[in-house]
């Protein structure tokens, strides 16, 4: 339930974002985090294709974030929290 409401109240980027930040805070909170599944992977999880998660990277980028292939660098965490949106009724743990 929480993934369809996660889908259908944020947009890609956002998805995207919020999933980064747990990620990165899953391997530690070093500021960067690497991807352990494909890109086309990720992109079915976050709910979109691979070329609209292509385009949320991009659009991440003046938020905080640098794409490094599998390497992910969260270059300004205070600028990428607020747009990841996190919210307590979709992102609290199950």
């Amino acid at each position: 339930m929480r993934a369809a409401v996660n889908q259908k109240l944020r947009t890609g980027a956002e998805r995207l974002a919020n999933w980064l930040l747990t990620a990165e805070t899953a391997q530690g909170n070093q500021g960067a985090l690497t991807l352990d599944i494909e890109k086309r992977v990720l992109a079915s999880h976050r709910g979109m294709m691979p070329e609209n998660l292509s385009r949320a990277f991009s659009t991440l980028v003046p938020h905080g974030l640098a794409n490094h292939g599998v390497r992910i660098l969260i270059t300004d965490q205070s600028a990428l929290q607020p747009y990841a949106a996190p919210d307590p009724l979709i992102d609290a743990p199950e």
